[in-house]
């Protein structure tokens, strides 16, 4: 079926359940920013595959809406005669229901797909929503792929630095403070970090999708198939946690009710269907945060160090792929696909690599401005004389996640595209030099990033930073560097620096480096670069980049080089020599 086709089933569908209008988000029922193949509802029914995004179809009308990164995916992929495309950071989704469905109209939705917090701000469209308990999508959707049932593992305690039962000890004792009875978790990775267990249920994140209800008195329910678990998981978990089928959570969902427990919910990360479950049989809903997430993203010492060795080996990896993308790339004979297979065939070759974190972005020229492009049989561009590639890649190893951007040249680029590179450059410096006090925000860190680029009236649509995950995800909660981040930076996260510049229709620049928060003697906080590749100094315009940058350049290239020599052959070190020569 076209898109088409599947809108007028949906509709027929709707029409059968007395609603004019459905709403179909980029999400499962765990709220995670990855699904599985099940849950790509969106994608099956617009052919829109970004990480964000949302439709709303009604009887006369549909729109597909996703932010600023996705506008150029959303022109490529989504049929713009069957829907109306949106930017979702100049109209909101309420707004526009407001302006599109006349007021009294029902709109069904899925609850398990929505947060409160998202039913809230739709509350305000004028319209009756309405919970359909049966997904309408799944109810057409032939040969919807099957849930995931990956096996599941144990995460090393000694790379965590706290065991399981610490973890839950620590949680146990935020429900005390929060005077919650238990707490219901739905956060995949924030189960994967409690419980120090991984699997594959998505692509990219080691993670399992389930729940789990942690009591105040530290006693762990995990609904889970204990048939998934392996042999040694099983033994260590089942000490301290009780494994019970999926079918049984309704069932303790209840027993909470009729007990009157005072239950903790994350409206923001939590889907609206626990709330109304919980509150039906009799509990008492007490909102606040995921009190996991602060504490994962704070990296142990035993993190940071599993973190740094991983990206040492991915440095590797990446000094070998760029060696070869340098003499292979002038031939003409090189695609967005191959190069993405290339990279991924040299860090296959570290025993520790598990799986690309994401998929990489290889956008050559003007695939390069199309800042979350993804390559596929169709798209993939032959790499050219004479502009650039924006290479977005990383790996999760067994140990740690990375995530690193190099925008390489091929051929003579133009003095404008060197300028614009510079100026992304001596963002990214100021951003890694920044010394500041413990409750500085993302925010007011995101605008030195900016400021270069601002400042010849040029900008970027992306965060500046996210959070990443130790063998987790590869964009972590609690804080992140952008105009939105209202959230203060501590020691121990790791967050990327990356800013950009983007000229639809020619090309794209990205730099990015991972970067620790760590405290100085003055017991400020400052960034420790933990990426280690080297930055092209073909595209940079040295009489743009100030004394102090310049010796920020040299110095971690100096380290660049220290670091990966021992590990390289003699021409692979030959090669990083010249790469990593002062400017």
């Amino acid at each position: 079926m076209n898109s088409a086709e599947k809108l007028s089933k949906l509709r027929s569908s709707m029409q059968e359940n007395g609603l004019n209008g459905y709403l179909v988000p980029h999400a499962d029922e765990y709220q995670g920013e990855y699904t599985p193949n099940c849950a790509e509802r969106l994608a099956w029914l617009t052919g829109f595959s970004g990480s964000a995004g949302f439709a709303v179809v009604l009887d006369d009308m549909a729109v597909v809406m996703s932010d600023g990164r996705y506008t150029i995916q959303l022109e490529n992929q989504v049929d713009g005669k069957v829907f109306t495309l949106e930017n979702s950071q100049e109209i909101k989704m309420e707004e526009w229901i407001s302006e599109h469905a006349p007021k009294g109209d029902v709109i069904g939705y899925d609850p398990k797909l929505h947060t409160a917090l998202e039913i809230e701000k739709l509350e305000k469209a004028g319209v009756q929503l309405v919970a359909v308990e049966e997904n309408l999508i799944d109810q057409i959707w032939d040969n919807q792929p099957a849930f995931p049932s990956s096996e599941i593992f144990l995460f090393s305690d000694k790379i965590a630095g706290r065991t399981a039962q610490e973890k839950i000890e620590l949680i146990a004792s935020k429900l005390v403070q929060e005077k919650a009875d238990a707490i219901v978790l739905t956060m995949s990775d924030s189960i994967a970090w409690l419980l120090n267990i991984r699997g594959t249920d998505v692509p990219h994140i080691p993670i399992i999708l389930s729940y789990v209800i942690i009591h105040a008195d530290a006693r762990v329910q995990w609904f889970v198939d204990v048939g998934r678990l392996t042999v040694d998981a099983v033994n260590q978990l089942k000490k301290f946690v009780d494994i019970l089928p999926p079918s049984e959570l309704v069932n303790q969902l209840e027993y909470l009710g009729k007990n009157e427990a005072s239950v903790g919910i994350d409206p923001k990360r939590s889907s609206i269907w626990f709330q109304n479950k919980l509150s039906e049989h009799g509990a008492k809903i007490v909102i606040f945060d995921d009190p996991c997430i602060l504490p994962r993203a704070c990296k142990t010492n035993a993190e940071q160090a599993a973190m740094r060795e991983a990206h040492v080996r991915d440095g590797v990896a990446l000094v070998k792929f760029l060696k070869w993308f340098e003499e292979n790339a002038p031939s003409e004979k090189l695609t967005e696909l191959s190069v993405e297979e290339k990279l991924e065939e040299f860090r296959a070759l570290v025993p520790e690599f598990k799986e690309p974190s994401f998929s990489t972005i290889a956008g050559y020229g003007a695939n390069g401005a199309i800042v979350h492009y993804r390559a596929d049989a169709q798209s993939s561009a032959t790499i050219e004389l004479d502009n650039l590639l924006l290479l977005d890649s990383g790996a999760q190893y067994i140990d740690g996640t990375t995530d690193i951007t190099r925008t390489l040249p091929v051929g003579e680029v133009s003095d404008e595209i060197k300028r614009s590179f510079t100026l992304v450059l001596k963002g990214h410096i100021a951003l890694a030099m920044a010394e500041f006090e413990e409750g500085t925000l993302g925010a007011e860190l995101d605008k030195l990033a900016r400021a270069p680029l601002q400042a010849e009236g040029k900008d970027y649509s992306h965060g500046t930073g996210h959070g990443v995950g130790c063998y987790l995800s590869v964009h972590e909660e609690a804080a992140h560097i952008s105009p939105r981040g209202l959230e203060p930076l501590r020691a121990g996260m790791i967050i990327s620096n990356e800013p950009g510049y983007y000229e639809t229709g020619e090309y794209g620049i990205r730099i990015e480096n991972l970067v620790l928060v760590q405290k100085n003697a003055n017991d400020n906080l400052f960034f420790e670069t933990i990426t280690l590749a080297p930055i092209s100094t073909d595209l940079i315009v040295s009489d743009m980049l100030s004394e102090t940058e310049t010796e920020w350049l040299n110095n971690y290239h100096a380290r660049v080089l220290k670091t990966l020599s021992p590990l390289l052959d003699e021409v692979e070190k030959v090669w990083l020599t010249a790469a990593t020569q002062e400017v």
